[in-house]
């Protein structure tokens, strides 16, 4: 866990305070309809939750694949990478 000092944590609390009080400046400078409105998207979007990224690979993929023109070469033979003497 992270460390603050009692100065850093303080200018934090202070900086959360002075948001909320911009947030309601705006809010209450908007018509009702509007501001409720927008009350309810906010809400529906805070139930809803994170954002799930889907897999980029077909199921069933082996994970990681090479990227193409990358591919491992094939073993060489015994055979072939021997000397001739």
């Amino acid at each position: 866990m992270t460390k603050h000092s009692k100065f850093e944590r303080q200018r934090r609390a202070d900086e959360t305070v002075r948001v909320q009080e911009i947030e309601r400046a705006w809010q209450g400078s908007i018509p009702a309809p509007i501001a409720a409105e927008f009350a309810a998207v906010v809400k529906a979007a805070k139930e809803r939750g994170p954002w799930v990224r889907q897999p980029d690979m077909a199921p069933g993929t082996a994970p990681r694949p090479p990227r193409p023109g990358r591919e491992p070469k094939p073993k060489k033979d015994d055979a072939t990478s021997r000397r001739r003497s």
